[in-house]
């Protein structure tokens, strides 16, 4: 398991536990799935949760676009986090993927499980 130290940051003088919280969008049901399958076979992901479709809209191109999408939000550790951004990388269907990165103060409980799925 990853050392405290590394995964706590402090508040008021007190440790607290963090977790990374890892968001993109993606265009189908079944892009959704092949990401989230992949991440959490290889453990780089403790927990994916997929909400949608949802509607985006943004520049593309020049142009205002429109796009049903899916969202990921994805929670692992410091250390697995470079390792879970390739992966999304890699199978992502965009050329310029959203990939919002977050550190997450947790409770002691549930940062701990989400390091040793990871881990």
């Amino acid at each position: 398991m990853p050392n405290e130290s590394s995964q706590s940051v402090p508040v008021n003088g007190e440790t607290r536990p963090v977790v990374v919280q890892v968001v993109t969008t993606v265009d189908s049901i079944d892009a959704a799935e092949r990401i989230t399958e992949e991440l959490l076979m290889k453990r780089l992901a403790a927990c994916v949760q997929r909400s949608g479709p949802i509607t985006s809209r943004y520049w593309w191109n020049g142009e205002i676009a429109t796009a049903a999408e899916w969202t990921l939000t994805c929670k692992t550790t410091r250390e697995r986090k470079e390792a879970l951004v390739a992966a999304i990388r890699y199978r992502h269907p965009y050329e310029v993927p959203e990939l919002l990165i977050t550190k997450a103060r947790s409770d002691k409980p549930y940062a701990a499980w989400v390091a040793e799925q990871v881990s």
